[in-house]
C-alpha cells in the first residue's frame, strides 16, 4: 500500500518547508532512515528522512516550492501501484485554492447582486448550489478567464486568445499571464524618436521561511511585549587590557564579545528577573543562564544559544561562539543550537555603530545591545586624559522588569566589565 511522505515539523516555529534539494528521483529505492531531501526552514536547512521501505512513486513538490507541514510532498510504494488518487486529490486541491487565492486577490469573487451572500462560495460562484455569478455567465461560449488575470491582461496589453490557461477546464488564471511572453513587434518603418532611458526596474526578492519567521516573530515581541530602554557608558580600559594580555596565553583568539557574553553571564546570576520569562500564569525565573548571540547573515538574524555561560571560561566561551557563528552562516544549526536561551546579546560595535536599542527575542525578558568602542577624551584626576568607551543599551519588558531592576544589573555588567579580573577569578 502507498505511503505518502508528508512535509514534517521540523523546528518549533515550522508553519511550511521549502524543497531546498531533493536528494532521490522518481523510481528510486528507498529504505527506512533514508534521507531523501533538504528542507528549508525558518531557521535552517534540514534533513527528510523517510520511515518506510519502497519506491519513490511520485514527487509531489519542486524544488523551491513552500509545502505547509502535513502537505505531500513525496509517495512511496510498490512499483506498479495505482496511486492515482493520491495525485488527483492533491493536483485539484492545489488548482482549486490558487482559484480561490485569485478570486480573493482581485476583489471579484463574490458580485453585488448576489441575493444570498453568506451561501456564495467563491470556488465555483454558486449561490445555494442552483445558479452561477454573472462573471462565469460571460465566460460562456468565450475565453475563461479568472477576474484578476482578466485585469492583469487588459493592464499589459495581452490579448487573451492567445493565452494558454493552466487552470481547471483550461481557465486562465494569474500564472498564466504573469508567464505569457509577447511575440516580438515588428519594427516600424518610420524613424522612431529618440528613447528615453528608462529607469531601473523594480526587483522582488523572494522572501524566504527564515526571514517571514523572523518577520512574524519580531512584530509579535514589538507590538506585545511592552518594550522600554535604558543605555549606560562603560570604560573599557582594563578590559582591553585583560583582553591583550589573554590572548598572549590563549589558542582561541577571545574577542570583546566574549567578555561581554561572559560578563552579562555573571550579572545575569545575580539578577534572575532579568534571566526570566513571562509565561501569562507565571514568571519562571530560569535555573540555567543559557546566553544566545545574534548572528547576522543574509536572511536575518540567528540566535544560537551558549549553555550554561556562567559556568564556562572565557576560552570556551571564545570556541562555541566562532563555532555557533560559522554554524549559523553555513545554515548547518540544528534545533538544540538555538533552542532554550535566556537572554541575547546583539552587537554592532563591528559595524562602527555607536549606539542602537533591539527588539527582545522572545521568550527572553531582556536582549543587550552593543555598540563600539569610541576613544574619547575623558577627565581623570582633573585632567583630560584618551578614554575608551562603550555604550550598551538594555531592552527590557515591562511586564517582569522594573526600570530600578534594569538598572541595577546594568551596574553590575559595568562593575564587571570595569574590573574584568572580578569574574575570571
Amino acid at each position: 500500500m502507498a505511503v505518502v511522505v508528508q512535509m514534517p515539523k521540523l523546528s518549533d516555529t515550522m508553519e511550511e518547508g521549502v524543497i531546498a534539494k531533493w536528494k532521490v528521483e522518481e523510481g528510486d529505492d528507498v529504505k527506512s532512515g533514508d534521507i531523501i531531501a533538504e528542507v528549508e526552514t525558518d531557521k535552517a536547512t534540514m534533513d527528510v528522512e523517510v520511515f518506510d521501505d519502497g519506491k519513490i512513486l511520485k514527487i509531489m513538490a519542486d524544488e523551491g516550492d513552500a509545502v505547509p507541514l502535513g502537505g505531500k510532498i513525496a509517495i512511496i510504494g510498490e512499483e506498479g501501484e495505482d496511486i492515482s488518487d493520491l495525485v488527483e486529490d492533491q493536483g485539484e486541491g492545489q488548482e482549486k485554492e490558487k482559484v480561490a487565492e485569485e478570486e480573493s486577490e482581485s476583489g471579484n469573487g463574490q458580485e453585488s447582486g448576489s441575493e444570498d451572500k453568506k451561501s456564495f462560495d467563491p470556488l465555483f460562484g454558486e449561490l445555494n448550489g442552483k445558479s452561477k455569478t454573472s462573471t462565469d455567465e460571460e465566460e460562456d461560449g468565450r475565453i475563461k478567464a479568472s477576474p484578476l488575470a482578466r485585469n492583469m491582461a487588459a493592464d499589459q496589453g495581452i490579448d487573451l486568445s492567445k493565452v494558454n490557461g493552466s487552470g481547471p477546464n483550461g481557465r486562465i488564471i494569474k500564472r498564466d499571464i504573469e508567464s505569457y511572453e509577447k511575440p516580438a513587434e515588428k519594427e516600424e518603418a518610420v524613424a522612431a524618436a529618440p528613447q528615453v532611458q528608462p529607469a531601473a526596474e523594480d526587483k522582488d526578492i523572494k522572501i524566504s521561511q527564515m526571514r517571514k519567521t523572523i518577520a512574524r516573530r519580531l512584530a509579535e515581541s514589538k507590538f506585545s511585549n511592552p518594550h522600554y530602554y535604558e543605555t549606560m557608558e562603560i570604560d573599557m580600559k582594563k578590559a582591553i587590557e585583560i583582553r591583550s594580555q589573554l590572548n598572549e596565553m590563549s589558542d582561541v583568539k577571545i574577542s570583546f564579545n566574549d567578555l561581554i557574553v561572559k560578563a552579562s553571564a555573571v550579572a545575569l546570576r545575580q539578577h534572575p528577573l532579568v534571566n526570566s520569562s513571562w509565561l501569562d500564569d507565571v514568571i519562571r525565573q530560569h535555573a540555567a543562564v543559557n546566553v544566545a548571540i545574534a548572528v547576522a547573515i543574509d536572511e536575518g538574524l540567528l540566535t544560537p544559544v551558549i549553555r550554561n555561560t556562567d559556568m564556562k571560561g572565557l576560552q570556551q566561551i571564545a570556541k562555541e561562539s566562532k563555532d555557533l557563528a560559522g554554524k549559523a552562516r553555513n545554515r548547518e544549526l540544528q534545533p538544540e543550537d538555538w533552542e532554550g536561551s535566556t537572554f541575547t546579546i546583539s552587537n554592532l560595535g563591528m559595524y562602527g555603530i555607536e549606539e542602537f536599542t533591539a527588539i527582545i527575542n522572545p521568550p527572553n525578558s531582556c536582549i543587550l545591545a552593543v555598540g563600539g568602542i569610541k576613544d574619547v577624551p575623558v577627565v581623570e584626576d582633573g585632567e583630560v586624559v584618551p578614554g575608551k568607551r562603550m555604550k550598551v543599551t538594555l531592552s527590557s519588558d515591562h511586564r517582569i522588569v522594573d526600570g530600578a531592576t534594569a538598572a541595577e544589573f546594568l551596574n553590575t555588567l559595568k562593575d564587571l566589565l570595569e574590573n574584568p579580573m572580578g569574574m575570571l577569578l
